[in-house]
């Protein structure tokens, strides 16, 4: 069954590159990032997992794990990571799942039969301190992720938790956001003592809070 925005992120334990987690316990009160691979040892996953190491202290800085899966076996990701480390110029340093048996796969719904029915498609799940599902994409074998844009939504959940606002297309850090419409004007003027630039009675841009 599919995962659902909204959902409780189904709890596993099995083996990683780290040693063996049960997930919610690994994550403890953390955001985690959980995304699939199609396969070890294969071009576009290699670029993918370099990235992301690269990405550790902006994933730190957002109190996010990140935690990576394919149907290949511990000992094989070992064996790819000397390979990720050589090619993209740094060492994994996050936990990969070896699910062999696809146990944590059909779990979370990551092998699409009419695509490939032994890989696991490219998904990716953010997920909440509360073991919240908040985010869901998937992308196909043949297409990289954007981790970048994986971090802006990670920001903007973030923020929008925080103050009754959503963020505008293509929003970056920094960037106005939108008053959300169930705040009246009179409990904006509260929440938002520098005011707004009203466009239309629902659509209120205000700096971004701190």
């Amino acid at each position: 069954m599919a995962i659902r925005l909204g959902d409780i992120a189904p709890d596993f334990t099995a083996d990683t590159t780290q040693g063996t987690i049960g997930f919610h316990e690994w994550k403890t009160d953390s955001w985690a990032v959980l995304f699939s691979h199609p396969k070890d040892f294969t071009p576009v996953c290699t670029t993918e997992l370099g990235y992301t190491a690269k990405l550790k202290d902006e994933f730190a800085n957002r109190n996010v794990k990140v935690i990576g899966l394919s149907v290949d076996s511990v000992e094989s990701h070992h064996k790819w990571e000397s390979d990720i480390e050589e090619t993209q110029g740094t060492a994994v340093n996050f936990p990969m799942i070896g699910d062999p048996d696809r146990n944590v796969a059909n779990l979370y719904d990551m092998i699409h039969p009419n695509a490939n029915d032994t890989m696991t498609v490219r998904s990716v799940f953010v997920i909440d301190p509360s073991n919240k599902v908040r985010l869901t994409i998937t992308y196909p074998a043949s297409t990289g992720r954007n981790f970048d844009e994986i971090l802006r939504v990670i920001d903007s959940l973030q923020l929008t938790d925080k103050f009754r606002v959503a963020t505008p297309v293509n929003w970056k850090s920094g960037d106005d956001v939108i008053i959300v419409p169930a705040v009246t004007n009179d409990a904006a003027k509260d929440l938002f003592p520098g005011g707004w630039d009203e466009k239309k009675p629902y659509l209120r841009l205000v700096k971004q809070p701190k």
